[in-house]
């Protein structure tokens, strides 16, 4: 599978293990929901869409090697998802920037079953700024970033149910 990602460390949100000269978010919550109802939201990048970012894919649901493209506020923020998982341990995708997004790194959304109508879910990104506004906007690009993936977590909880706030990791 040719990446077409700008930044080496393909495939770091899947353990967890993230590089080092990055920001790393990591934010879990738990839901009140099956992991099959929560898996369908999240692989068919209903999460982006209910979030209004308003994701462009040629596929359906997210596949290793997919480009898509996220639009928000007229800005498109070229991605490719890197790297898949379903099984009933755990379901979710990971996604990289591509050139041309404001950013340079990974992010991705984690589905664990806790029991059979509760799910464990985690939004796990690095990144730094990918062009010059972004690296002199600094301040303001760490507060957008940190405001969407709590979104990614509120939206969730919404559609799926929560039963408690979410937690920085």
């Amino acid at each position: 599978m040719d990446l077409g990602v700008n930044y080496p460390e393909v495939g770091a949100t899947r353990t967890g293990d993230l590089p080092a000269g990055y920001r790393h978010l990591e934010l879990t919550t738990d839901l009140d929901t099956p992991l099959a109802t929560a898996a369908e939201i999240v692989m068919t990048f209903g999460l982006q869409a209910r979030c209004g970012l308003r994701p462009e894919s040629d596929v359906p649901r997210a596949t290793p090697g997919a480009e898509f493209a996220l639009r928000y506020l007229g800005v498109r923020l070229p991605c490719q998802v890197v790297w898949t998982e379903e099984t009933p341990e755990l379901v979710g995708f990971g996604y990289g920037t591509r050139p041309g997004h404001l950013e340079r790194g990974e992010a991705s959304f984690l589905l664990e079953p806790l029991g059979p109508n509760r799910t464990r879910f985690t939004v796990r990104s690095f990144s730094v700024p990918g062009t010059l506004v972004t690296r002199l906007g600094a301040p303001v690009t760490r507060f957008l970033q940190t405001r969407a993936n709590d979104r990614y977590l509120t939206v969730m909880r919404d559609a799926c149910g929560g039963a408690n706030p979410p937690e920085s990791r």
